[in-house]
């Protein structure tokens, strides 16, 4: 990993540091964005989870403020565990696909943010779209290595639950899908 710094508009917990600004930097369009990573308690259904910060949902895209929640903690088979302990490219692979969701709400215009919010919300199908999308941005950025071995660790990781484990493969793009991503972003060289 490289020693990158980002510019003070975007903070990042010590500990996970270089993960992030690894992640951070495969998406140079994001330099200028207004992002917060925080930890919080507990996230309800997920490990992480981005969102535009309150008020921006009414800003220009050019000052809306995001934050990047990650949970403190996440359960295998009953047992707790320290998000922070996740191997470093599994982690890399969360934050990156987070920052695709953060690249799909930049380009989406103040009414539309709502909307989709909305629709996230209320809407299993339109969950469906929403993280595949942030997948394919991430595979698209050149975060496909991390990507997939996030997705191993989970569907490999026998003391997972098999519910958690059926939402990443009902949700999100399949490993052979991000090779498709990748076949066809690379036209089509193996």
């Amino acid at each position: 990993m490289s020693d990158l710094t980002y510019p003070s508009q975007i903070k990042i917990p010590k500990i996970i540091k270089r993960e992030a600004e690894f992640a951070l930097s495969h998406y140079p369009e994001l330099e200028d964005v207004r992002i917060e990573i925080k930890f919080k308690k507990n996230i309800k259904k997920s490990t992480m989870q981005a969102r535009p910060k309150f008020g921006s949902f009414f800003k220009t895209r050019r000052k809306r403020e995001y934050v990047i929640l990650i949970s403190e903690k996440f359960k295998i088979s009953d047992k707790e565990f320290a998000t922070v302990d996740v191997p470093t490219d599994v982690m890399i692979g969360w934050i990156g696909h987070e920052l695709g969701h953060i690249m799909d709400y930049q380009n989406r215009s103040k009414l539309n943010l709502v909307w989709f919010g909305l629709k996230y919300l209320f809407s299993p199908t339109h969950i469906v779209e929403a993280e595949r999308a942030a997948d394919t941005f991430a595979v698209n950025h050149g975060m496909e290595e991390y990507i997939l071995k996030t997705k191993n660790f989970i569907l490999n990781h026998a003391d997972i639950s098999s519910k958690y484990k059926l939402r990443i493969q009902k949700f999100y793009l399949s490993p052979e899908e991000i090779m498709e991503i990748v076949n066809h972003r690379d036209g089509g060289r193996e």
